[in-house]
This record gives structure tokens, sequence and C-alpha cells, in this order.
């Protein structure tokens, strides 16, 4: 999440003053954000140690933990928001993790690569996988172990019985609310039980 115009959009998904965790909250400079400027508190889940570290001299809250192992660290209903940005392609237990975003907070942020962005298509026509800024790994070297589109979201957050209370897509710092599973390079979802 290095580009300011997307950190800017997220956080304005935030309301002012929420108590905030963040999964996969990388070096915290979104957390961060959202403490200086929307009044925010909370924590950061992150695993890597170097992320964490930075969060630390971030000065923001952050707890070394794999998502994997879920959230039974925290109550029902402990946070107003839980951003997922970025980490729902990385992990085995998709499901659960979404379900246990909307027990743990009131309403849940989810961001992730969409693949069906129409480069992406193309480069899928071509009998290539894609290489982009949002998915910059070669196929035998990604982090990535699946990929998700807009649509697909959707489909998903309906069968675990999640409401979806606003979705749009990201591409080059601007939200994309027309044909987003097309246009836009991030799929972005506001959800709750």
């Amino acid at each position: 999440m290095s580009d300011q115009k997307v950190l800017e959009l997220i956080a304005a998904l935030v309301p002012a003053g929420s108590r905030v965790l963040d999964l996969g909250c990388g070096d915290g400079r979104l957390l961060a954000h959202l403490t200086r400027h929307r009044g925010c508190s909370g924590y950061g889940i992150e695993l890597a140690d170097e992320n964490v570290l930075a969060c630390a001299q971030r000065g923001v809250n952050v707890i070394q933990l794999n998502l994997e192992e879920g959230l039974a660290l925290f109550a029902d209903a402990s946070f107003d928001v839980v951003l997922q940005l970025d980490t729902l392609q990385h992990l085995r237990n998709t499901e659960n993790m979404l379900r246990e975003t909307v027990r743990v907070g009131r309403i849940g942020i989810v961001s992730f690569p969409n693949f069906a962005h129409w480069p992406n298509r193309l480069s899928v026509l071509r009998g290539r996988m894609p290489v982009t800024k949002v998915l910059p790994y070669q196929w035998y070297d990604t982090p990535n172990i699946r990929v998700g589109t807009h649509a697909d979201f959707e489909m998903l957050a309906r069968k675990n019985g999640l409401r979806v209370l606003d979705s749009f897509g990201l591409h080059a710092g601007h939200a994309v609310r027309r044909w987003p599973n097309l246009r836009a390079s991030t799929a972005v979802f506001k959800i709750a039980r």
C-alpha cells in the first residue's frame, strides 16, 4: 500500500475515531495515518519481523501473529473496523478469515488484486500469466496463494452470509465504480454481518 492516493481513499472509508484492527498491516503506514489524521486507535497484525520493527518505529501498536491461526485472541465486536488489505490472496483459509473479520469488527474493509482487470485478461488470452503493478510477481515466485475477481468476492460474501455495504475498484489511485470487475486493478469491499 505505497500509493498515497490509495491510502487516503481507504482511510476515508474508516469513520473518524474508530477502533481499528489492521490485518497484515505491513509497515504500519495506514494505521499511523488513521491515528494521526482520523483520530483512530487500534492494532496492527503482522508476521514479518522487519514490518513489526517498522510498525514499532512508527509508534503503531503491533502484534506479531500468523493470520492462518485466526483471530481467537480477540472477542466479538472488539473493533469498529477490521482492515484486510491485500492479505486475502495470501491466506489458505479465506472464508474463515472473512467470517473472523466481521466477528471481530462491526465492519470489515477488504481489498485484493482484481484478476479480472482487462490487462490481466489480455495477458491470459495471450497465454501468459499477468505481471502488473498490483500483481508484480512471475507465476513461479508469487507469494499469492490464489487470485480472485471483484465479481467472485460478491458471491463469496453472500455464500458466507455477509452483507456488502459498499464495493468499488481502485486503479491508478482513483475509485472505479462503473464496471470495476473489468476496469479496476484492485477490488475493495466494505462488509458486515
